[in-house]
Protein backbone atom coordinates (compact mmCIF):
# COMPACT_ATOMS: atom_id res chain seq x y z
CA UNK A 1 0.00 0.00 0.00
CA UNK A 2 1.49 3.05 -1.00
CA UNK A 3 -0.22 7.05 0.55
CA UNK A 4 0.17 9.99 -1.66
CA UNK A 5 1.08 12.39 0.67
CA UNK A 6 0.69 15.84 -2.09
CA UNK A 7 -1.60 15.38 -4.85
CA UNK A 8 -3.06 18.08 -6.30
CA UNK A 9 -6.20 16.20 -6.72
CA UNK A 10 -8.25 19.69 -6.83
CA UNK A 11 -6.51 21.11 -10.09
CA UNK A 12 -8.99 21.46 -13.03
CA UNK A 13 -6.46 19.35 -15.24
CA UNK A 14 -8.27 16.43 -13.55
CA UNK A 15 -11.82 18.19 -13.74
CA UNK A 16 -12.89 15.86 -16.78
CA UNK A 17 -11.97 12.85 -15.09
CA UNK A 18 -10.64 13.00 -11.48
CA UNK A 19 -13.01 9.66 -10.44
CA UNK A 20 -11.66 7.72 -13.04
CA UNK A 21 -7.59 8.92 -11.53
CA UNK A 22 -8.31 7.93 -7.87
CA UNK A 23 -10.17 4.57 -9.16
CA UNK A 24 -6.85 3.83 -11.10
CA UNK A 25 -4.20 4.78 -8.40
CA UNK A 26 -6.52 2.42 -6.00
CA UNK A 27 -6.93 0.21 -8.56
CA UNK A 28 -2.72 0.23 -8.26
CA UNK A 29 -2.01 -0.57 -5.03
CA UNK A 30 -2.24 3.82 -3.51
CA UNK A 31 -4.86 3.82 -0.94
CA UNK A 32 -4.46 7.43 0.99
CA UNK A 33 -4.26 11.18 -0.69
CA UNK A 34 -3.36 14.11 0.55
CA UNK A 35 -4.08 17.24 -1.19
CA UNK A 36 -2.43 20.17 0.02
CA UNK A 37 -4.05 23.77 0.04
CA UNK A 38 -2.43 25.89 -2.37
CA UNK A 39 -4.84 28.43 -3.69
CA UNK A 40 -7.99 29.39 -1.44
CA UNK A 41 -9.80 28.87 -4.67
CA UNK A 42 -9.81 25.34 -5.11
CA UNK A 43 -10.69 24.47 -2.06
CA UNK A 44 -13.82 24.08 -2.77
CA UNK A 45 -13.77 21.27 -4.99
CA UNK A 46 -11.16 19.72 -2.25
CA UNK A 47 -13.78 19.41 0.16
CA UNK A 48 -15.79 17.97 -2.44
CA UNK A 49 -13.55 15.34 -3.35
CA UNK A 50 -12.40 14.50 0.28
CA UNK A 51 -16.29 14.33 1.18
CA UNK A 52 -16.98 11.97 -1.26
CA UNK A 53 -13.86 9.52 -1.17
CA UNK A 54 -13.02 7.68 2.26
CA UNK A 55 -9.27 7.79 1.20
CA UNK A 56 -9.49 11.89 0.35
CA UNK A 57 -7.84 14.14 2.72
CA UNK A 58 -6.98 17.97 2.50
CA UNK A 59 -5.19 20.62 3.73
CA UNK A 60 -5.53 24.42 4.06
CA UNK A 61 -2.74 26.92 3.11
CA UNK A 62 -1.44 29.33 0.70
CA UNK A 63 1.99 28.32 -1.57
CA UNK A 64 4.64 31.22 -1.54
CA UNK A 65 3.14 32.18 -5.22
CA UNK A 66 -0.04 33.55 -4.06
CA UNK A 67 0.93 35.26 -0.53
CA UNK A 68 -0.99 38.20 -1.75
CA UNK A 69 -4.52 35.93 -1.23
CA UNK A 70 -3.02 35.07 2.10
CA UNK A 71 -6.27 35.52 5.02
CA UNK A 72 -5.78 33.58 7.99
CA UNK A 73 -9.81 33.71 8.54
CA UNK A 74 -9.67 31.28 5.32
CA UNK A 75 -8.08 28.61 7.21
CA UNK A 76 -9.63 29.51 10.63
CA UNK A 77 -13.02 28.44 8.38
CA UNK A 78 -11.90 25.05 6.96
CA UNK A 79 -9.55 23.97 9.54
CA UNK A 80 -12.34 22.12 11.48
CA UNK A 81 -13.40 20.18 8.34
CA UNK A 82 -13.28 16.50 9.54
CA UNK A 83 -11.07 15.93 6.49
CA UNK A 84 -8.53 18.65 7.14
CA UNK A 85 -5.85 17.37 8.25
CA UNK A 86 -2.66 19.41 7.80
CA UNK A 87 -1.48 22.89 7.20
CA UNK A 88 0.13 24.39 4.31
CA UNK A 89 1.47 23.83 1.09
CA UNK A 90 3.14 27.11 3.22
CA UNK A 91 7.18 27.91 3.08
CA UNK A 92 9.53 29.97 0.67
CA UNK A 93 10.05 30.06 -2.62
CA UNK A 94 13.13 31.92 -4.46
CA UNK A 95 13.13 30.54 -7.56
CA UNK A 96 10.67 33.49 -9.49
CA UNK A 97 11.88 36.56 -7.00
CA UNK A 98 11.59 40.25 -8.71
CA UNK A 99 14.86 41.45 -10.48
CA UNK A 100 14.79 44.04 -8.65
CA UNK A 101 16.62 44.82 -5.55
CA UNK A 102 13.62 46.46 -3.59
CA UNK A 103 10.63 44.27 -4.76
CA UNK A 104 13.00 41.41 -4.78
CA UNK A 105 13.29 42.17 -0.75
CA UNK A 106 9.43 42.94 -0.32
CA UNK A 107 8.75 39.59 -1.22
CA UNK A 108 11.25 37.77 0.42
CA UNK A 109 10.04 40.16 3.93
CA UNK A 110 6.00 39.06 2.93
CA UNK A 111 7.39 35.43 2.29
CA UNK A 112 8.87 35.22 5.56
CA UNK A 113 5.59 36.95 7.29
CA UNK A 114 3.16 34.80 5.73
CA UNK A 115 5.24 31.80 6.06
CA UNK A 116 5.49 32.28 9.84
CA UNK A 117 1.75 32.90 10.49
CA UNK A 118 1.12 30.04 8.85
CA UNK A 119 3.85 28.11 11.26
CA UNK A 120 2.37 29.95 14.43
CA UNK A 121 -1.45 29.09 13.22
CA UNK A 122 -0.34 24.88 12.35
CA UNK A 123 0.59 24.71 16.23
CA UNK A 124 -2.62 26.67 17.87
CA UNK A 125 -4.84 24.34 15.91
CA UNK A 126 -2.11 21.24 16.43
CA UNK A 127 -1.80 20.08 12.83
CA UNK A 128 1.23 19.62 10.69
CA UNK A 129 2.32 21.23 8.30
CA UNK A 130 3.36 20.93 4.28
CA UNK A 131 6.30 23.11 3.61
CA UNK A 132 7.23 23.77 0.23
CA UNK A 133 11.12 24.69 -0.48
CA UNK A 134 12.18 26.37 -2.98
CA UNK A 135 15.82 28.06 -3.68
CA UNK A 136 15.70 28.48 0.03
CA UNK A 137 17.09 25.76 2.39
CA UNK A 138 18.79 28.00 4.89
CA UNK A 139 16.24 30.80 5.40
CA UNK A 140 13.58 27.89 5.61
CA UNK A 141 15.27 25.74 8.11
CA UNK A 142 15.99 28.69 10.58
CA UNK A 143 12.66 29.63 10.35
CA UNK A 144 11.55 26.27 10.78
CA UNK A 145 13.92 25.88 14.01
CA UNK A 146 13.47 29.37 15.41
CA UNK A 147 9.39 28.78 15.15
CA UNK A 148 9.23 26.31 16.75
CA UNK A 149 7.66 24.24 14.09
CA UNK A 150 8.76 20.61 16.08
CA UNK A 151 5.50 21.39 18.28
CA UNK A 152 3.66 20.39 15.08
CA UNK A 153 6.52 18.48 12.65
CA UNK A 154 4.86 17.95 8.72
CA UNK A 155 6.82 17.35 5.50
CA UNK A 156 9.19 19.06 3.72
CA UNK A 157 7.19 18.15 -0.05
CA UNK A 158 9.25 17.70 -2.89
CA UNK A 159 12.06 17.28 -1.20
CA UNK A 160 14.85 19.60 -3.22
CA UNK A 161 18.12 16.92 -2.18
CA UNK A 162 19.70 20.32 -0.16
CA UNK A 163 21.65 18.63 2.51
CA UNK A 164 21.44 22.00 4.87
CA UNK A 165 17.53 20.47 5.68
CA UNK A 166 19.15 17.11 6.87
CA UNK A 167 18.96 18.35 10.52
CA UNK A 168 14.93 19.00 10.32
CA UNK A 169 14.59 15.22 10.75
CA UNK A 170 15.47 15.69 14.16
CA UNK A 171 12.87 18.58 14.43
CA UNK A 172 10.04 16.10 13.29
CA UNK A 173 10.09 16.22 9.63
CA UNK A 174 9.44 14.44 6.99
CA UNK A 175 11.03 14.37 3.59
CA UNK A 176 8.23 13.99 0.58
CA UNK A 177 10.05 11.75 -1.93
CA UNK A 178 8.47 12.62 -5.73
CA UNK A 179 9.01 12.06 -8.84
CA UNK A 180 11.92 13.85 -9.57
CA UNK A 181 14.15 11.02 -7.97
CA UNK A 182 13.59 8.98 -11.12
CA UNK A 183 14.81 12.07 -13.39
CA UNK A 184 18.18 11.56 -15.44
CA UNK A 185 19.23 14.84 -13.88
CA UNK A 186 18.79 14.18 -9.84
CA UNK A 187 21.95 13.05 -8.91
CA UNK A 188 21.49 14.99 -6.45
CA UNK A 189 18.76 13.72 -4.67
CA UNK A 190 20.09 10.46 -5.58
CA UNK A 191 23.08 10.96 -3.25
CA UNK A 192 20.97 12.48 -0.47
CA UNK A 193 18.15 10.01 -0.39
CA UNK A 194 20.57 7.43 1.74
CA UNK A 195 21.19 10.22 4.23
CA UNK A 196 17.58 10.90 5.22
CA UNK A 197 16.48 8.71 8.41
CA UNK A 198 14.13 5.80 6.77
CA UNK A 199 11.58 6.66 9.41
CA UNK A 200 11.95 10.11 8.00
CA UNK A 201 10.94 9.34 4.17
CA UNK A 202 6.98 9.11 2.63
CA UNK A 203 6.10 9.16 -0.78
CA UNK A 204 4.33 12.15 -3.05
CA UNK A 205 3.64 12.83 -6.66
CA UNK A 206 3.02 16.97 -6.40
CA UNK A 207 0.40 15.58 -9.40
CA UNK A 208 -0.17 16.99 -12.13
CA UNK A 209 3.44 18.22 -11.85
CA UNK A 210 6.69 16.77 -12.04
CA UNK A 211 5.60 13.66 -13.72
CA UNK A 212 8.10 10.44 -13.10
CA UNK A 213 10.09 8.64 -15.44
CA UNK A 214 8.92 6.98 -17.70
CA UNK A 215 6.62 8.93 -18.42
CA UNK A 216 7.44 12.31 -18.23
CA UNK A 217 5.62 14.75 -21.05
CA UNK A 218 2.59 13.38 -19.52
CA UNK A 219 -0.41 14.90 -16.57
CA UNK A 220 0.79 13.59 -13.27
CA UNK A 221 -1.47 10.95 -10.92
CA UNK A 222 -1.00 9.20 -7.74
CA UNK A 223 -1.10 6.00 -9.94
CA UNK A 224 2.59 7.12 -10.36
CA UNK A 225 3.81 6.80 -7.08
CA UNK A 226 4.21 3.39 -7.93
CA UNK A 227 7.42 4.53 -10.18
CA UNK A 228 9.04 6.81 -7.05
CA UNK A 229 8.63 3.35 -4.59
CA UNK A 230 10.62 1.26 -7.65
CA UNK A 231 13.30 3.54 -7.55
CA UNK A 232 13.54 4.24 -3.57
CA UNK A 233 13.79 0.73 -3.56
CA UNK A 234 16.43 0.34 -6.40
CA UNK A 235 18.41 3.15 -4.94
CA UNK A 236 18.46 1.56 -0.92
CA UNK A 237 18.84 -1.77 -2.12
CA UNK A 238 15.49 -2.81 -0.10
CA UNK A 239 12.28 -4.57 -1.90
CA UNK A 240 9.62 -2.73 -2.89
CA UNK A 241 7.26 -4.11 -0.03
CA UNK A 242 9.37 -2.45 2.37
CA UNK A 243 9.69 0.76 0.53
CA UNK A 244 5.74 0.57 0.63
CA UNK A 245 5.71 -0.57 4.56
CA UNK A 246 8.33 1.76 5.62
CA UNK A 247 6.68 5.13 3.78
CA UNK A 248 3.18 4.02 4.60
CA UNK A 249 4.11 3.51 8.19
CA UNK A 250 6.21 7.01 8.50
CA UNK A 251 2.71 8.85 6.75
CA UNK A 252 0.21 7.41 9.11
CA UNK A 253 2.42 8.79 11.65
CA UNK A 254 2.73 12.16 10.40
CA UNK A 255 -0.59 12.37 9.36
CA UNK A 256 -2.67 10.19 12.13
CA UNK A 257 -6.17 10.50 10.14
CA UNK A 258 -4.37 7.77 7.98
CA UNK A 259 -4.63 5.06 10.21
CA UNK A 260 -7.73 4.00 9.65
CA UNK A 261 -7.21 2.83 5.82
CA UNK A 262 -5.73 -0.43 5.34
Amino acid sequence: MIIDTHCHLDNSKYYEDIDKVIQNALDHGVKGFLIPGADFNDLPQSIKLAEKYDSVYFAVGIHPYDIDSYDEKVLEEYINHPKCIAVGECGLDYFRLPEDEEEKKANVAKQKEVFISQIEFAKKVKKPLIVHIREASDDSRQILIDYNAKEVGGVLHCYNASEHLLPLADHDFYFGIGGVLTFKNAKKLVSVLPKIPKDKLIIETDAPYLTPHPHRGERNEPYFTVFVADKMAELLNISRDEIEELTTTNAKKLFKEFSSIS
